[in-house]
């Protein structure tokens, strides 16, 4: 066997690690967009999807990076992870899916599978299958594509008659589109009531409407029995994962139709290890995080925004806040065209083209809508100078 000394001596010739490390080439910090061509922008549109939608918290970057650097069991993690995330809000289980959409699509495979593994390898071949959902006409929108993917087909009612007269052996779920309350004739509640009447799952895709917070488990508490958030909207957590809440029933059998299994129709559906645990972190601090000094915080900036264009000629600002989905202060700003010589369409594309660039709220039906709660600190003036430099040199 060597002595001591020979393993002293064969240890000199390896380098320390201090070394090691002062001789290992720094990290370069890179502006990846700029070498892609791509612009970012200030976000004073909202959280939509294609704009990116929120900009993740630190707890979660933090989350992201500590499971960035060790393997665990995928199950076990969505196990615990989905019961810390089910205590948190106050249901009988969660599961982290992948966005919104893919609950829409497990939860509606839950409902008509259960755990029968037969069904569950066979979707969306429905054979043998309730495949009727209950929708309100008001409700239909581009998301039920998600839960037509599973070889559903709707049943469009307009009353609360018609709903309980469409209700039959073939109906395996009843949808409600949140953002679509105001309008409909049957209301969340009443909605969910129904479904508990006839012994039928309700389900509520809310994606868009946190804040406030109390929405978490507002829906859950009315009786719907599965309810879906975004989780990279309001809640800020990755934007390619979203919460699926609800019956413990149906948790457990929308993730037997969920990935890792193999043969199932949401093996695509996958979310990783960083995902899973970044959304419960997001959860953390939003349940966290004091909401009337952020919602003090909105109002300042719709402040500045609308003090800013006052005295400009024939400019008014208008607060306000949308009833459900992205409800927070807003601004509103339009003008008499005859005196501006310039329209809402070319305002906002020279906000847009300008430096820096600027998204506002698209789709509004008048003058030009300011989100203010997806800046960051210092944007709201920037944001005002630029409006206010826009509609000046129109005048």
């Amino acid at each position: 066997m060597p002595n001591r000394r020979h393993f002293l001596q064969g240890l000199s010739a390896v380098p320390l690690l201090g070394n090691v490390a002062q001789s290992a080439p720094s990290m370069v910090k890179r502006d990846y967009f700029a070498e892609l061509g791509v612009r970012p922008f200030i976000n004073a549109a909202g959280t939509y999807t294609t704009l990116t939608a929120s900009l993740m918290a630190p707890e979660v970057m933090q989350a992201i990076d500590y499971c960035s650097k060790q393997y665990v069991h995928l199950n076990e993690l969505h196990d615990r992870v989905g019961e810390r995330i089910a205590s948190l809000v106050g249901c009988e289980a969660a599961m982290v899916s992948a966005g919104a959409a893919s609950a829409l699509t497990l939860g509606t495979a839950a409902c008509m599978t259960g755990a029968n593994e037969e069904f569950i390898r066979r979707l969306p071949d429905a054979t043998g299958m309730k495949t009727e959902v209950i929708i309100q006409k008001s409700h239909r929108y581009g998301y039920d594509h998600a839960v037509r993917n599973c070889g559903t087909h709707f049943v469009e009612v307009e009353t609360r008659d018609q709903l309980e007269n469409a209700i039959n052996g073939n109906t395996v779920m009843m949808l409600f589109f949140n953002a679509a309350n105001p309008p409909a004739p049957i209301k969340a509640e009443e909605f969910a009531q129904l479904g508990k009447k006839h012994g039928v799952p309700t389900f509520n895709d809310a994606a868009a409407d946190v804040p406030p917070v109390s929405h978490l488990s507002e829906y859950i508490k009315m009786g719907f029995d599965l309810v879906t958030f975004s989780g990279g909207k309001g809640i800020r957590g990755p934007q390619s994962a979203g919460l699926l809440l609800g019956r413990k029933d149906l948790i457990h059998a929308a993730r037997m139709n969920a990935s890792p299994n193999s043969d199932a129709i949401g093996r695509g559906m996958k979310v990783n290890k960083e995902e899973l645990v970044g959304m419960m972190a997001a959860v953390e601090a939003y349940l966290k995080k004091d909401h009337d000094a952020e919602w003090r915080d909105w109002e300042g900036r719709v402040k500045t925004i609308a003090d800013s264009v006052g005295p400009v000629n024939s400019v008014k600002a208008e607060r306000f806040v949308p009833e459900i989905s992205n409800s927070v202060p807003h601004v509103r700003i339009t003008w008499d065209e005859s005196q501006l010589k310039i329209t809402a369409a070319e305002a906002t594309k020279k906000l847009l083209e300008g430096n820096p660039s600027i998204e506002l709220r698209p789709g509004a039906q008048q003058g030009i809508e300011v989100a203010v709660w997806m800046m960051q600190p210092g944007e709201a003036q920037i944001v005002a100078r630029r409006i206010r430099e826009v509609l000046k040199g129109a005048a």
